[in-house]
């Protein structure tokens, strides 16, 4: 079985990924650590020396490998992976995919209390423009996190409502 998490940053995928994994007793696979192994530097480098276009090839690229791999797994992906390269069609018919669906405002002050320099796409942003740059991204992928198999809606899900649904 592949689950693939999707939704945006700050909405829970890493920490929802590793308590499903665990209790599925499956591998959790961040995205996004795979991209940084498999390019030797983190994602704020690539998106510094390489751009955003190349580490959505990058990011495309290692997706398909797992979609293609025998292995189960629970995926954490980032934030714009579905949106990017047919990704989500990829997703969809690899395995479930899950929408944690969290509003704006609480995905603001989650990444509020982060480290944002980690994140290429909120790095420099003040708090106003940090919710209107989300508020923005997320109008702009919602046609494509929509397209999950499963959704859940709210600030918080519970695991076994995700188990007992797929």
């Amino acid at each position: 079985m592949k689950i693939f998490l999707i939704g945006m940053p700050g909405s829970g995928k890493t920490t929802t990924g590793k308590l499903l994994a665990e209790k599925l007793k499956l591998t959790f696979v961040d995205l996004d650590v795979e991209i940084e192994k498999s390019e030797g530097q983190s994602i704020n480098q690539i998106f510094e020396k390489r751009k955003e276009n190349y580490f959505r090839e990058v990011e495309s690229t290692v997706l398909k490998k797992f979609c293609s791999s025998e292995g189960s797994f629970v995926m954490s992906t980032g934030g714009g992976a579905p949106c990017f390269h047919d990704n989500m069609v990829l997703m969809n018919n690899s395995g479930e995919t899950i929408f944690l669906d969290v509003p704006a405002k609480e995905i603001a002050n989650r990444l509020e209390k982060t480290n944002l320099t980690e994140r290429p796409l909120f790095a420099r942003l003040s708090l106003e423009q940090l919710k209107d740059k989300i508020e923005f991204l997320r109008s702009q992928r919602i046609g494509f996190y929509k397209q999950a198999k499963f959704i859940f809606e709210g600030s918080s899900v519970q695991i076994e409502e995700i188990i007992e649904k797929i």
